[in-house]
């Protein structure tokens, strides 16, 4: 697991039991750069989408992951969180001191990991909100690849075993241009993950 700390991947290894149960197909790994800044943006229908794009990118890279501050209030969870690398943001209040950190985690050649819809689909078509385009915006140099996650809102269903699919692949439309309106940046990138991974709820939900 190239650069990444001893929490990382002990929270990886912990994991990774229930990723085979769910039996966790992963493509398009070797599309993520070795090193050097990586911006990857992905779809969210489940609690288990960052542990299972972790897992699935774990012998290429640690992912960073903007993730909502309140987990940091969950007891014994701060440490864990801080020791990973996570980077906290509040949710919907368009957290200027995340986006300011991860920009700096950017620069530094870290992996960070973004949900441009910014909370669980639930199931309902969302529109991209525009950090993952300020990100990718001000920092020029880093790549930007796509993550497509489906089969995460099964694990809901147990014992009901799942099929995941964490498919990783560089966007169709191209890197970033320089001219490109940060909003119409991260809607053309969700637009390609959602083609692949359309929104989708619990399967609890699905069958109650």
């Amino acid at each position: 697991m190239p650069d990444s700390t001893r929490t990382y991947r002990i929270a990886m290894a912990l994991n990774l039991p229930v990723a085979r149960w769910a039996r966790l197909e992963a493509s398009g790994v070797e599309t993520l750069p070795a090193s050097g800044p990586l911006l990857l943006v992905g779809n969210h229908d489940s609690h288990w989408d960052p542990v299972m794009i972790g897992i699935a990118a774990r012998r290429r890279r640690m992912i960073r992951a903007l993730a909502k501050s309140t987990l940091w209030d969950v007891r014994g969870l701060a440490p864990i969180l801080d020791g990973m690398g996570q980077i906290p943001i509040v949710r919907g209040a368009g957290d200027a001191q995340a986006l300011a950190n991860a920009v700096e985690a950017l620069r530094d050649g870290a992996c960070v990991g973004v949900f441009p819809e910014g909370t669980r689909s639930r199931g309902k078509v969302m529109r991209a909100r525009s950090g993952v385009g300020r990100l990718a915006l001000e920092v020029p140099e880093a790549h930007v690849a796509c993550v497509a996650v489906t089969g995460t809102a099964d694990l809901t269903g147990f014992p009901r075993r799942p099929d995941i699919k964490v498919r990783f692949f560089d966007p169709s439309g191209g890197q970033p241009r320089p001219d490109e309106d940060p909003g119409e940046l991260a809607a053309r990138l969700l637009a390609e993950i959602r083609a692949i991974a359309p929104p989708v709820i619990s399967y609890r939900k699905r069958t109650s």
